[in-house]
C-alpha cells in the first residue's frame, strides 16, 4: 500500500458558499464554522456563505475563511476513517495542515491567520506591489532573470514554484512588470498578472513576518502527530520551535510546492487528498506526476462520492 498525504489549499481557492453543504449536513463540520465566528468575534460564516465576494477576497478575511472551510472538510472526511502519513498546505494552507497535525489549536490558528492577513495587507502600500504567473519558464533561468531585474533596483523574486511550467513571481510593481515583459528570455510562453493585494512571498513582506513572529511567539504549539512538509524547505518538520521559525520565513520566502510534492512522492506517497475549497492543488500535483491519485473533498457531493467508491472498493476485494 502506498502512503497518503492530506493537502490544504491556499489563497485563490476561495468561493462564496464554500463548505455550506457540509455545514448543513455535518454537525461536526458546522461546529468549526461556529467556533471560528466565536474566535474572531464576528460572523465569518455569514461572509463565507453569503459574501459579498469583494469582502471575502480581502486577505484578512480570505485566510481564516479558507482555514475554517478546510478544517470543516477534514472533520467531515473523518467518516472515511483514513489517517494521513503526511500533511502539507500551500502557503496559507500550511496552517490548516498544522491544525490537522495537532500542532495548532483551531481557534489559535484562525486568529493567527487573520492577523497574518492583516500584516500582509499592511506591509506594502496598495498599488506598489504585484504578482504574476509565469508559464513555461525554466526555473533557474527565471530565478536569474529576477536577480538581474532586482539588482537594477526593482525587486522581483520567485514566490510560488507550483509545478513544472508554472511559477509565480512577486515584488515591486516595476519589478514584476519587467519580469512579465522579459519572461521569454527565461523560456516562458507567457505571463499573467495576478489580482492580488500585495507582493506575497517576496522580501517586501519582511515587515509582515516580523509582526507575525511576535504573534506566533505567544501561540502554544504541540509536537506534530504527523510530519508536516514545510513550504520553505519542502522537508518534514515536527518540532514546535522549527515550525515557528519556518512560519515566519514562509511570509517572505518562495512556496516550494513542486518540491514538496516531489519529496512526498519520493517517500512513497501515491494518494493525495485535497481538503477544502476547489481543486487547484490536485491540478498542480498531476502536473508534477500524473500517475498519482488525487481526490478533492470540498463538498458534500465529493465526500459522498468518495465514501461510496471506497465502500465499493472494499466490497470488491
Amino acid at each position: 500500500m502506498g502512503k497518503i498525504a492530506f493537502v490544504f489549499p491556499g489563497q485563490g481557492s476561495q468561493t462564496v458558499g464554500m463548505g455550506h453543504d457540509l455545514y448543513a449536513n455535518h454537525p461536526a463540520a458546522k461546529a468549526y464554522f461556529d467556533r471560528a465566528d466565536e474566535a474572531l468575534g464576528f460572523s465569518l460564516s455569514d461572509l463565507i456563505f453569503q459574501g459579498p465576494e469583494d469582502q471575502l477576497k480581502i486577505t484578512y478575511h480570505t485566510q481564516p475563511a479558507l482555514l475554517t472551510t478546510s478544517i470543516a472538510c477534514l472533520e467531515a472526511f473523518k467518516a472515511a476513517g483514513i489517517t494521513p502519513d503526511y500533511v502539507a498546505g500551500h502557503s496559507l494552507g500550511e496552517y490548516s495542515a498544522l491544525v490537522a497535525a495537532g500542532v495548532l489549536a483551531f481557534e489559535d490558528a484562525v486568529r493567527t491567520v487573520r492577523a497574518r492577513g492583516e500584516f500582509m495587507e499592511q506591509a506594502v502600500p496598495g498599488g506598489l506591489g504585484a504578482m504574476a504567473a509565469v508559464l513555461g519558464a525554466e526555473r533557474e533561468a527565471l530565478a536569474e532573470l529576477c536577480k538581474a531585474i532586482t539588482s537594477g533596483g526593482s525587486v522581483v523574486e520567485l514566490a510560488n514554484v507550483n509545478c513544472p511550467g508554472q511559477i509565480v513571481v512577486s515584488g515591486s510593481k516595476e519589478g514584476v512588470a519587467a519580469a512579465v515583459e522579459r519572461c521569454k528570455e527565461a523560456g516562458a510562453k507567457r505571463a499573467i498578472p495576478l489580482e492580488v493585494s500585495g507582493p506575497f512571498h517576496s522580501s517586501l513582506m519582511k515587515p509582515a513576518s516580523e509582526r507575525l513572529a511576535e504573534v506566533l511567539a505567544s501561540v502554544e504549539m504541540s509536537e506534530a502527530a504527523v510530519p508536516v512538509v514545510a513550504n520553505v524547505t519542502a522537508r518534514p518538520v515536527t518540532a514546535p520551535a522549527d515550525i515557528r521559525g519556518l512560519l515566519v520565513e514562509q511570509v517572505y520566502s518562495p512556496v516550494l510546492w513542486e518540491d514538496t510534492i516531489a519529496y512526498l512522492i519520493s517517500e512513497g506517497v501515491d494518494t493525495f487528498i485535497e481538503l477544502g475549497s476547489g481543486t487547484v492543488l490536485a491540478g498542480l500535483i498531476k502536473k508534477v506526476d500524473k500517475t498519482v491519485k488525487t481526490v478533492s473533498i470540498g463538498s458534500e457531493e465529493a465526500l459522498n462520492k468518495y465514501l461510496k467508491e471506497t465502500d465499493d472498493d472494499h466490497a470488491n476485494r
